[in-house]
């Protein structure tokens, strides 16, 4: 993996372009191997790049879910893969979008958040499982002040979800679900009875996003993380809600009616954001957007 942007003198060392001159040894801003080029960065080289904004981290005070969220701003992340041509998916799932290195980026974004929002037709179609804690993070999150691994909350107006699922029924950490007031008793039931907690974050049937957001960060969940699909995403962005989008573009075409990373009405005015850095490695690039 190489560093693209932003540019340092070892981005542009020469040899640096191609992602192949390493030896190794270098990491990101080394020197060596023009910033990390050919070879996989580490998890804590991942991390590093990818750290939420101090605003949204935990302090030595206060620091877990419960204690000094209030004082924290949330950050709300999304991570979504695209093809060349704009597929969010191909035949229903993003797995064909990526690659090692996206999964590898995948899991340290997870890793590095309190809660992973998710709307309910994802958990539907790429059989959502709960996340699970992985040794190498563990103590930076527990110096973080955040337990062993990120809550999942899906969002659901029905709550047409089957909680017989581990997801529900054995997660580290208890799952969330947001719905509205008017969710149907019997399925709140039956989230409840698995184990879910439910949280209303909207008025009628419907999610509020920002009262989802506000919901979660009462919770002390102020490191969030979207990982879609394209419809919840999109009612993040009409809702001015996103903060930063990671994208993977991945150097596949696709064609076909594939629905692109975000969904629904447009709005108003397009949203500018500003690029923060980007990576490559095998032809795919690793971006990182943040609001302008």
């Amino acid at each position: 993996m190489r560093r693209l942007f932003p540019v340092t003198d070892e981005t542009a060392a020469p040899g640096a372009s191609s992602g192949t001159s390493g030896d190794g040894r270098g990491g990101p801003g080394s020197g060596e191997g023009g910033d990390g080029g050919g070879r996989e960065w580490s998890l804590a080289e991942l991390a590093a790049a990818y750290a939420y904004p101090a605003a949204a981290a935990a302090t030595a005070t206060g620091a877990g879910p419960g204690a000094g969220g209030r004082d924290r701003q949330p950050w709300l992340r999304a991570n979504m893969v695209s093809s060349l041509d704009g597929a969010a998916q191909h035949e229903g799932r993003s797995q064909p979008l990526s690659c090692p290195a996206d999964m590898r980026i995948f899991g340290t974004l997870r890793a590095l958040a309190d809660v992973v929002l998710v709307g309910a037709e994802t958990v539907r179609q790429e059989g959502y499982r709960p996340a699970r804690a992985r040794a190498e993070f563990a103590a930076a999150r527990e110096a973080a002040g955040q337990g062993p691994a990120a809550a999942v909350a899906v969002v659901s107006a029905s709550l047409d979800l089957d909680f017989s699922l581990p997801l529900f029924t054995s997660p580290l950490v208890p799952t969330l679900v947001l719905t509205g007031s008017a969710a149907p008793p019997d399925r709140v039931a039956a989230a409840e009875a698995a184990g879910a907690r439910v949280v209303t974050a909207g008025e009628g049937t419907g999610v509020d996003p920002e009262r989802a957001v506000r919901a979660l960060a009462e919770r002390g969940h102020t490191r969030l993380l979207t990982e879609g699909g394209p419809r919840l995403l999109g009612q993040l962005v009409a809702a001015g809600m996103l903060d930063e989008l990671c994208l993977t573009v991945a150097p596949m075409l696709t064609a076909g009616d594939a629905q692109r990373i975000a969904g629904g009405p447009s709005v108003t005015l397009p949203r500018r954001f500003t690029l923060k850095s980007m990576l490559e490695e095998d032809g795919f690039l690793f971006t990182r957007y943040a609001r302008a």
